[in-house]
């Protein structure tokens, strides 16, 4: 239990830490667009990276549903096959950063 807690965590922590990164990336786009220093060119490929970086978080969202699904199920199925689901999804998670 308590290496759930920690791996939750770590889930909730890499995900501040990515929000963070984004705002930090959008503040700066912000600025360069202000003073324009950016060309059209460069303009698409930030809104491309935007795009995927969106289907990224979706994805992530809902691996993150299907974690608290698994540990809200745990105690009404006592399935190892659950629970070791449940450990790999939230271990791909925290690997994926």
């Amino acid at each position: 239990m308590e290496a759930d807690r920690e791996n939750l965590l770590n889930v909730i922590n890499q995900s501040a830490e990515e929000l963070q990164r984004g705002i930090d990336k959008y503040r700066c786009l912000v600025a360069s667009l202000l003073q324009d220093c950016i060309d059209e060119k460069e303009l698409k490929r930030i809104a491309d990276f935007g795009a995927s970086k969106s289907n990224e978080a979706k994805l992530r969202e809902a691996v993150m549903e299907a974690i608290e699904v698994l540990e809200e199920s745990r105690k009404a199925f006592k399935s190892k096959q659950l629970e070791l689901l449940r450990k790999r999804l939230t271990q791909v998670l925290i690997e994926a950063k």
